[in-house]
């Protein structure tokens, strides 16, 4: 890798003139998630900085959630992370629109079963009833993101098979026929199993997030779902206030 060239010495301190350059070479593209950034030594060659200056740069820069550093192969631009808030239940494909991007979904299966035991717990209702059954997969830009598995009580939301999910989201169509009046969610990081990562396009020893999720509306449940996204590309997010998000780009910037 070939070190930057310098900006002219100005005002600015020589430990943000070389955040500025490497934040500039991650807007343009020409750095992107993942790519390794220059080094301690490479620094101090092109900016003619000393080490701490240049460390110093580097740290700010891990500590604000841009670069990543693993022990013994060097420091790298921070995949980015989308924050999964676990305070609220919001639309997928408003999540992705809000960041500028398209969604578009693949309906796996979408069709009525027999509840076993566990599903039928989970929905309040007895065993071996009918319920629906979908199987989506969430992309963004293309990419998938979420594996969205969902059951549904037929006595809250009757008509939720006539949807087009490709048009609209099942927690969007649930939200407006059974308004959210209590919710629940559980929350487990584990190894997918093949089916997951297959539709993910995880590679076998990623990890991935899985959130369980309950809703009601007044006193009846209306849906429970399973979520599994790539572990690499989503956070937790819990949050009483509008508190800072540092300490998780600190603890990034900590990892390996």
């Amino acid at each position: 890798m070939t070190g930057p060239k310098p900006k002219p010495a100005g005002d600015a301190p020589h430990y943000l003139r070389i955040k500025e350059k490497i934040m500039g070479l991650i807007a343009e593209g020409t750095l992107k998630p993942g790519d390794r950034v220059f080094s301690e030594s490479e620094l101090v060659s092109s900016f003619g900085v000393s080490r701490m200056t240049a460390n110093r740069a580097l740290r700010e820069l891990m500590f604000e959630g841009v670069l990543t550093r693993s022990a013994g192969l060097g420091t790298f631009v921070s995949s980015q992370r989308h924050d999964i808030d676990l305070l609220q239940i919001k639309n997928i494909a408003e999540e992705i629109s809000s960041r500028g991007h398209r969604h578009t979904a693949k309906v796996l299966i979408a069709d009525r079963i027999k509840a076993d035991a566990s599903v039928a717990q989970s929905l309040d209702l007895e065993p071996g009833i009918e319920v629906m059954h979908t199987l989506i997969v969430h992309l963004e830009d293309n990419q998938p993101i979420q594996v969205e598995e969902r059951y549904v009580n037929p006595v809250v939301a009757p008509d939720y098979l006539t949807n087009d999910f490709n048009e609209i989201t099942p927690n969007e169509y649930l939200t407006r026929v059974a308004p959210i009046t209590e919710f629940e969610h559980f929350v487990e990081a584990m190894k997918p199993d093949a089916t997951v990562r297959k539709l993910l396009g995880m590679k076998p020893d990623q990890p991935c997030l899985r959130v369980f999720r309950r809703t009601w509306s007044g006193d009846a449940v209306v849906t429970c779902a399973l979520l599994s996204y790539p572990g690499d590309k989503y956070r937790l997010e819990a949050r009483s206030g509008k508190g800072r998000a540092k300490p998780l780009a600190l603890l990034e910037g900590r990892q390996g």
